[in-house]
């Protein structure tokens, strides 16, 4: 039997009955586009997570989207963030017209790098948007800091990282917006799309309520006022405030969390710390077993829970290797082949091989082994054996 990078089916079938009456509660009440479930997701997201409003919206991508333009980052910005992540990360940064600055990843956590920032920084710079990437997390204190100084937004992509932690902390509650995704197969997955966006700022969490829904009703109107005020404009004297989706004041996008996923999502909140500990305990088999081979094996820095979204190894025969899994039956993927600062999207940009050596050395030597909560050891050991047959 084939050995999959991520079999999301078992996940299902361990709380099948649950997930099914979840699905079906939804179906018979009628409620397909907000109501009861999303409202109940996000007040219990927030409360899991340690942030006052969370707001869900229909992808990562999106999460990204609201919270830069919640910010009111835009045409002429620049914002710092790795080229070692999903393209997302940076598509996100140029969907509101601002421009991706790329720097390396450290090269035990792949996170960003903190020492690299400041030299990035520019008169345009108005944010930072580090990467807790695999499930490990980056060095949110330097990073803080260094945003503090120089008077900048810090925007958490925890696409990966939903629930991992920095000195004990929920990564995403650390900065000033955190945006999670919940696309099938991450840490806490639904059965389709999925995203939210989490902040201790009213202000922020009532714009991007807005941006998500079109630019309308109430938040809208008093986001609308803050962005005229910003302008230094004045707002019109016979516009009216209203609450329904009527009134746009803003223009925004069409982006909920679907009720079906929101239900899925309830269920799975109450497994989310088992199944990062499951991943965890199967990392730390990988881990012991294969400490003594030729490969460079995940490493996280003290401060760090990671969860393990992604177990990549490096070594210098990779190909070799990741082809010898393939016969045998066992799935491995590379995470990322092309770096974001060499895709073709960011050619106008103007970076060049050699310019993130780090990043680059990581997308042509790494990949990653399965080590969702459903695996079993039995499974595992035939990747290690693969492993260290092959690897040199």
């Amino acid at each position: 039997m084939k050995i999959q990078l991520m079999n999301i089916a078992r996940q299902h079938e361990e709380h099948e009955s649950e997930f099914d009456e979840a699905v079906l509660s939804v179906l018979h009440s009628g409620e397909y586009i907000g109501g009861r479930a999303v409202k109940t997701f996000e007040i219990n997201f927030a409360k899991i997570i340690g942030a006052e409003f969370c707001v869900s919206c229909g992808n990562g991508t999106d999460a990204l989207v609201l919270a830069l333009r919640a910010l009111g980052i835009g045409v002429g910005d620049e914002v710092i963030t790795v080229a070692f992540t999903f393209f997302a990360t940076a598509e996100s940064i140029s969907a509101v017209g601002a421009t991706p600055v790329f720097i390396d990843v450290d090269k035990e956590s792949f996170c960003m790098n903190p020492n690299l920032i400041e030299n990035a920084i520019t008169p345009r710079t108005k944010a930072i948007l580090p990467v807790h990437i695999y499930g490990n997390v980056c060095d949110m204190d330097l990073i803080m800091n260094i945003a503090k100084k120089h008077s900048l937004f810090v925007v958490e992509d925890c696409a990966q990282a939903t629930l991992c932690k920095y000195k004990g902390r929920n990564v995403g509650t650390i900065g000033d917006i955190g945006c999670f995704s919940f696309f099938p197969t991450k840490i806490m997955g639904c059965a389709g799309d999925g995203g939210a966006v989490i902040t201790n700022n009213n202000e922020l969490a009532k714009a991007i309520r807005s941006y998500k829904t079109h630019g309308s009703g109430l938040d809208g109107f008093h986001t609308m006022i803050k962005e005229y005020k910003k302008k230094g404009l004045k707002m019109p004297a016979d516009l009216i405030p209203e609450d329904d989706k009527y009134h746009n004041y803003l223009i925004g996008y069409n982006s909920r969390l679907d009720a079906i996923q929101a239900a899925l999502l309830n269920v799975k909140l109450k497994y989310a710390n088992e199944y990062i500990e499951r991943r965890r305990n199967n990392a730390n088999h990988y881990l012991c077993m294969l400490k003594d081979s030729s490969y460079i094996l995940p490493k996280s820095h003290e401060y760090a829970y990671h969860g393990y979204y992604v177990f990549a190894v490096i070594i210098e025969n990779s190909e070799e290797v990741i082809g010898a899994l393939s016969d045998n039956g066992i799935e491995v993927h590379t995470y990322y082949p092309i770096p974001l600062h060499l895709q073709g999207a960011y050619a106008f940009l103007n970076y060049k091989k050699g310019d993130l050596p780090i990043t680059e050395w990581l997308s042509s030597h790494s990949f990653a082994i399965p080590v969702y909560p459903e695996i079993t050891i039995s499974e595992m050991d035939a990747v290690i054996k693969v492993l260290k047959e092959y690897g040199k």
